[in-house]
């Protein structure tokens, strides 16, 4: 990525304002997003405030198109633990690039902006889940598999 492109793709965390930007439609690309009424979102962005540095989302903001929109998204929640010492362990989750912009690295930005804030905050490691087509970008970040995933839906 040239410095052009630095300047245009910034990792910053998730404003209020960033539902008009375009937020629930790129997560809609993501997995099962129904639309959420402004205060539905706000609602949820007060309740993850409340956490404070345990729980970020992150966003990238295209800069250089009137639009504004949100790019690219991601978000981090550090379990505290009883084991290492009460360690720390941060939970990647819900990590998209935007269809019309995907090869421009913005994925590992994101994931450099929560790899590092789960570092700074502490954490022995930081996992994720993520599906077989997606291992070799991760592995490029510097993740690699362990073990396999479970689920249990209620829903």
């Amino acid at each position: 990525m040239d410095s052009v492109e630095e300047d245009i793709y910034q990792v910053r965390k998730l404003e209020i304002s960033d539902k008009n930007k375009g937020f629930i439609e790129l997560l809609q690309q993501l997995t099962l997003c129904d639309s959420v009424s402004d205060e539905a979102f706000q609602e949820r962005f007060q309740e993850i405030a409340k956490y404070g540095d345990d729980h970020i989302i992150c966003v990238i903001q295209e800069n250089h198109s009137n639009s504004g929109r949100i790019v690219a998204t991601g978000s981090l929640f550090i379990e505290k633990k009883f084991i290492r010492n009460c360690g720390k362990v941060g939970h990647i989750e819900d990590v998209v690039v935007d269809s019309s912009v995907r090869g421009k690295q913005l994925g590992k930005k994101i994931i450099e902006f929560l790899s590092d804030h789960a570092r700074a905050m502490g954490c022995y490691k930081v996992i994720l889940d993520c599906s077989l087509e997606n291992r070799p970008f991760y592995e490029k970040c510097g993740f690699k598999q362990k073990e396999i995933q479970m689920v249990k839906y209620f829903i």
